[in-house]
């Protein structure tokens, strides 16, 4: 029995290698949470485009976990790769190819990427299934239904006037 609180479980995945010429997915470091994957092709990608880019992998997860793809920061911060639908999800069920949806967000310079490169990053998780039970009302919080920015950074105008302050927008 896996125990996801043990820092030394390992999740069993079975992976079927689509493209025997590239390397399976690996982790770079001691303790990394993703698995590298491959570009299966070469990828042009001029400013602002978006390519699915497939990864040679396929893979069978346990029941109970899914994998999440996650852009990796190297190629984010050299050259404004990012994948689109971050994470992108890929449930236990799924049998197919994993392939990733990688966009160029650079406006002026194209991105060239090389069959063989590490273009994402697979993260395994537990997940739960949720129970869902309606009600007329849901219980309340300190918080309610402030969000999109309710905490962060700036004071709302009626604030700002009375601590002297602009109010920014």
């Amino acid at each position: 029995m896996i125990q996801p609180d043990d820092p030394g479980a390992q999740v069993p995945v079975l992976v079927q290698q689509l493209d025997a010429d590239l390397p399976l997915p690996s982790y770079a470091h001691p303790g990394d949470a993703g698995l590298d994957l491959h570009a299966r092709t070469d990828v042009e990608l001029p400013p602002g485009a978006r390519a699915k880019v497939p990864t040679g992998i396929a893979i069978a997860l346990p029941e109970g976990y899914a994998a999440f793809v996650h852009p990796r920061s190297g190629l984010a911060a050299r050259h404004g790769i990012t994948v689109v639908n971050a994470p992108g999800t890929v449930d236990a069920g799924y049998r197919g190819e994993i392939n990733v949806i990688l966009a160029n967000t650079d406006t002026k310079a194209p991105a060239h990427l090389k069959r063989g490169d590490r273009v994402a990053q697979l993260v395994i998780q537990q997940v739960s299934r949720a129970r869902l039970i309606q009600v007329d009302r849901l219980p309340g919080t300190v918080r309610g239904d402030a969000g999109f920015g309710s905490t962060g950074g700036f004071l709302p105008q009626e604030q700002a006037t009375r601590s002297g302050g602009e109010a920014k927008s």
